[in-house]
């Protein structure tokens, strides 16, 4: 394997991959961060330290899947890799098509061996994996694509609630690639990289320009569609799931529901894991859960009154529920995406 090269110019390029399709946000989003750090950093007497632009077949128009065009800069192959700090690959529709071409994945290879940094937003994470880049490392991607990601690549360490891989400690391996999570994810995965670059204060400044977290709590499963449709299950699990919901309030212990499934608790317990890849218990957690989510966006209802009604009994097993599959708490995702803010005297 070649000895990888170090860049040692001054200024950081940061370089987006986008093709035809592409997610607009999976670029601007990430860029605009960079932007606004050497704004900051301009406005600290400080001198800029990024240049940003897009790379794609050609330099000129991009189709984005919004229905617009973005303006590509650079012809990909044009890239001066030794002069590049970070190469960002976005997501969008066109993902699948760029996972077919051998000439993109070969020359990811090289960037890899190149460029201090290389990552992805979103779904683009498949086009890493694509190249083979993925395997062996911890890996996350948008949450619907988390399970055609770990069937199709089944050396990637895929992980589904995270909103990006990067760690600039190095915790999770080598920093040198790293995913996101979902569409905005990109621009926390942004954050991260300009944190490790600079520090806290300049990205705090960031972020408060832009009106964001710098460290969003909990990760991207607090704003999935929880739950999919089971495939596959047999009948008698197929009718007892759409039971289940209209049924939360009350005893769903594994002996009820493999009474109601027509089955021993032993074999329950065993065809249900099989069809869903979890218990009993955690599936209906996670119901649960889901259920809970819906409540807490209607302004009405108290962390109580959902905990009684979504089963959980009291309020704090509601809480701990939460954390398990969300990190955040009841009241933190009642804020956030449901209730309107108390006002809380100083």
């Amino acid at each position: 394997m070649p000895e990888r090269i170090t860049n040692t110019t001054s200024i950081r390029m940061i370089a987006c991959f986008a093709f035809d399709d592409v997610m607009s946000l999976d670029v601007v989003g990430p860029l605009q961060v960079f932007a606004s750090a050497n704004a900051e950093l301009e406005r600290q007497g400080r001198e800029r330290d990024y240049e940003v632009l897009v790379i794609a077949d050609a330099a000129g128009p991009v189709p984005t899947s919004g229905g617009f065009r973005l303006y590509a800069d650079l012809d990909w192959r044009e890239l001066e890799l030794q002069a590049t700090d970070t190469v960002l690959i976005a997501g969008g529709d066109g993902v699948n098509r760029v996972r077919e071409r051998r000439d993109i994945l070969d020359w990811l290879v090289q960037v890899e061996m190149c460029v201090p940094r290389l990552g992805s937003v979103c779904s683009g994470a498949l086009i890493l994996a694509e190249a083979g880049l993925l395997d062996g490392r911890l890996a996350t991607t948008h949450w619907s694509r988390c399970d055609e990601m770990r069937k199709c690549f089944p050396k990637v360490d895929v992980t589904e609630d995270r909103l990006y891989s990067y760690d600039a400690h190095g915790l999770d391996g080598d920093p040198h690639i790293f995913t996101s999570a979902g569409v905005t994810a990109g621009i926390d995965l942004a954050l991260a990289l300009v944190e490790a670059d600079h520090g806290r204060v300049i990205a705090l400044a960031v972020a408060r320009r832009l009106v964001m977290f710098l460290k969003r709590p909990g990760g991207q499963a607090q704003f999935s569609a929880y739950l999919t449709p089971a495939i596959g299950t047999t009948a008698q699990l197929a009718g007892l799931l759409e039971w289940i919901p209209a049924n939360l309030d009350g005893d769903l212990s594994l002996e009820v529901l493999a009474n109601r499934a027509g089955m021993s608790a032993r074999t329950f317990s065993r065809v249900f894991t099989r069809d869903l890849g979890m218990t009993p218990a955690r599936y209906v957690e996670r119901v649960r859960v889901e259920a809970a989510r819906a409540l807490l966006h209607n302004d009405a209802m108290t962390v109580t009154r959902v905990a009684r009604l979504c089963g959980f009994g009291h309020p704090e097993t509601l809480r701990r529920a939460f954390q398990r599959h969300l990190s955040v708490s009841p009241q933190e995702y009642a804020d956030r995406f449901g209730r309107r803010p108390v006002a809380v005297p100083v």
